[in-house]
């Protein structure tokens, strides 16, 4: 398994970590990340890579505001349960957001919000697998892997209303 990490900054987030096995992205980490494996997983620290110069380029067409879809192959490790989750955030439109509850009745589990957020807040592979579109209930700002201001800035960025971060 060839496992291989990429830095990229700047972007208006700050410092990203892109995470590739083979020919996958398998990452995407914030600065201050929860949940973030320890660096030492990440394998080789590379200057250029094909596959995470396209992640980037993609990612730097969204910051732009002139990416609505990431067109990617992905492999996050996960549970089954968490699998099923992030498949579903991929569904979530851009510019939009649905609360912990919309997406476990999405996913045919409407009991199990909790559930749901703790698989959100696990996704490996954040803004390209949206998982900062979900809200809590009565559009709550509640927790986010990359913090709550992360959050803001990327749902304004979908709706036109990118705040400063």
């Amino acid at each position: 398994m060839n496992t291989r990490h990429l830095i990229t900054e700047p972007t208006p987030i700050g410092p990203l970590t892109l995470v590739a096995e083979d020919d996958s992205l398998v990452g995407v980490y914030m600065a201050s990340h929860r949940h973030q494996p320890d660096v030492d997983n990440f394998g080789a620290l590379v200057e250029s890579d094909a596959l995470l110069d396209e992640v980037r380029r993609q990612l730097d067409e969204y910051f732009a505001g002139d990416r609505k879809a990431f067109d990617l192959p992905l492999r996050a490790h996960g549970t089954q349960f968490q699998q099923v989750v992030w498949q579903a955030l991929r569904e979530i439109p851009y510019g939009e957001t649905w609360s912990y509850g919309q997406l476990a009745a999405h996913i045919g589990r409407p009991t199990s919000s909790r559930a749901v957020g703790l698989a959100n807040g696990r996704n490996p592979i954040s803004i390209v697998v949206p998982c900062h579109r979900v809200i809590g209930a009565g559009g709550s700002m509640t927790g986010y892997g990359g913090g709550i201001e992360r959050k803001q800035w990327l749902l304004g960025l979908e709706r036109a209303e990118p705040a400063l971060f």
